[in-house]
């Protein structure tokens, strides 16, 4: 009952973040310059608009002369039944295209994030556990390296190596698991470096606490100290931005889906962009910022699970120490 209770108050309580989503990416849409009326008749003819009044039954069919209030409440009425609108572009449903891209960046977000946790985890425990030896400094030195490497460069270094010189990768393309090497690679080595860093500092500030002399005067291996006690009170921090990373993801890791041509939502959201195809940019934004919502409520909620400590709100444990 104390979890149910729980999750319903969150839920409720991001309700009004949800409807301020909804109602910014719907304003990003009205304030943005241009004409979308003017870009889809460019599109559907390939000339400039000469047609005034072509012009103008077009955007009292797309409803561009409705009240801002009014088009909102449409829209985000419409949204909820998932219903986000027509691509100016293509003339498919928002939706449907969001739907057929997200596969591919959800692939991309899962391989990157294990990518980064193979490489943090075992790293950032090492270096805690052999604190100021030549491991800890060669851990230290990639995430330093990692955390001031930008992305991008990073997947034209490994395109460059892997893909040009030895031949032994693809560099677009989705057709097979080898198009995931390089794009997954790239995203979990950039997480790694971040990762390792914060799961060192915190199993160093676990470590140094009264609870560790105490499991080892029980007698208990140092392997379950370490694995047990040290990394379970570290982990808080590192769920943190592991959910902020993996929102990031699943909301399309633009510049890397950019670069290698990957067709999920981030490179989707690129040709939105240059065409002003605000619905689309609209139907975006409402779905990363549920995405980063739901995983925040979700990262909440394991708290409770990684430390013991941490009751929830209004659960049968509420007030006791």
């Amino acid at each position: 009952m104390g979890l149910h209770l729980y999750l319903a108050r969150r839920l409720l309580s991001l309700l009004p973040v949800w409807i301020a989503i909804t109602f910014l990416a719907f304003g990003l849409g009205v304030i943005a310059p241009g004409d979308p009326a003017e870009a889809i008749y460019y599109h559907t003819f390939g000339v400039p608009p000469t047609d005034q009044a072509a012009l103008d039954e077009l955007r009292e069919e797309l409803g561009l002369n409705d009240p801002f209030l009014v088009r909102y409440g449409l829209w985000t009425y419409r949204a909820v039944q998932g219903d986000l609108g027509i691509s100016y572009r293509t003339g498919d449903p928002v939706w449907n295209q969001m739907v057929s891209r997200l596969w591919a960046t959800l692939k991309l977000a899962l391989g990157g994030v294990m990518v980064a946790l193979v490489i943090a985890f075992p790293l950032g425990i090492l270096a805690a556990v052999r604190q100021d030896s030549s491991l800890d400094l060669a851990a230290r030195l990639f995430s330093l390296i990692g955390a001031a490497m930008p992305s991008y460069w990073l997947a034209y270094l490994l395109i460059l190596v892997f893909a040009v010189h030895l031949h032994w990768l693809p560099v677009a393309g989705s057709d097979s698991w080898q198009h995931l090497v390089l794009p997954c690679t790239t995203l979990g080595l950039s997480g790694a470096a971040l990762l390792s860093r914060l799961l060192r500092s915190s199993m160093l500030e676990a470590m140094g606490n009264e609870y560790m002399r105490v499991a080892r005067a029980k007698g208990l291996p140092e392997r379950r100290v370490i694995l047990v006690h040290a990394l379970r009170n570290a982990l808080i921090p590192v769920v943190t931005v592991m959910g902020t990373m993996l929102g990031f993801l699943l909301s399309g890791a633009i510049v890397i889906e950019t670069v290698f041509a990957w067709p999920g939502l981030g490179r989707m959201m690129i040709d939105a962009i240059s065409f002003r195809d605000y619905p689309v940019i609209q139907g975006f934004v409402i779905f990363a910022g549920t995405v980063f919502v739901l995983i925040n409520l979700a990262v909440d909620v394991s708290y409770t699970w990684i430390d013991p400590r941490i009751r929830l709100a209004g659960g049968p444990d509420a007030g006791r120490n």
